[in-house]
């Protein structure tokens, strides 16, 4: 039986010329851009490949091109193979490194 319990992930994703263009611009309205296109294709990749309402995204990463993610260890594994996600890791995993 599946378990039906959340985690938190990060989804690491493949870079793309859209998102390497938007990262050098390096003015307020180009990082607004950026935001934008990030919240709009992790919700792409989310809504592509899991149920709607089975899933809360928590954050976006800007630098690695990633997002935290509330999801089962089965929608994990989902996600692992959809196109343009470089890999999934649970958060335990990650030990990310704030300043």
């Amino acid at each position: 039986m599946e378990s039906s319990s959340t985690e938190l992930y990060y989804v690491f994703l493949k870079r793309d010329p859209e998102y390497e263009r938007l990262k050098e611009i390096r003015t307020k309205k180009g990082e607004e851009e950026l935001d934008r296109y990030l919240e709009k294709r992790h919700e792409e990749i989310l809504e592509s490949n899991l149920e709607p309402g089975s899933y809360k995204r928590t954050v976006s990463l800007v630098v690695v091109h990633g997002f935290g993610v509330e999801i089962t260890k089965h929608q994990a594994q989902v996600l692992r193979s959809a196109d343009g996600v470089y890999t999934v890791e649970k958060n335990e995993e990650i030990k990310l490194v704030s300043s």
